[in-house]
């Protein structure tokens, strides 16, 4: 019998390897991952690091690059996921991708930056939630 992705996840956060929030901000990154794909992006990469910072994932939308930051929590008691990409956050993944676009033969390429939320209460299905074109490149940084 085969297992769920939800039942899968809730075993792997079981194991005690890794602190929790990092089991938990990989379980939103492959859940986020499963979503985009649904919605027809095409998977680029994950976890694309350079000296500047890191983009959880990449896809591609059509024509467009699609560099998406991927909020995990458990509740939102507090604040909306997504709030947590403020204007240093967003200057971090904007320097990451011009470091991704350098590696690219042709740069001339339509890009956005995405937020994904997911959700993850106590005992309870997770909710996945995508903000496309969230922001536009940091100042200045310019594209195009």
């Amino acid at each position: 019998m085969r297992m769920t992705l939800w039942e899968r996840a809730r075993t792997w956060l079981g194991r005690k390897r890794q602190p929790e929030h990092l089991r938990r901000g990989k379980l939103g990154e492959q859940l986020a991952k499963r979503h985009l794909r649904g919605l027809g992006l095409k998977f680029l990469t994950a976890n694309f690091r350079s000296p500047r910072g890191e983009i959880d994932l990449v896809f591609r939308d059509g024509d467009c690059l699609v560099f998406v930051e991927v909020k995990t929590r458990s509740s939102e008691k507090w604040i909306r996921p997504a709030a947590a990409v403020n204007q240093r956050k967003r200057r971090l993944l904007s320097r990451t991708a011009f470091d991704y676009l350098r590696r690219l033969k042709d740069r001339q390429v339509r890009i956005r930056f995405d937020v994904v939320e997911v959700l993850l209460p106590e005992g309870a299905k997770p909710e996945v939630r995508h903000l496309p074109n969230t922001f536009s490149l940091s100042p200045p940084y310019r594209h195009g």
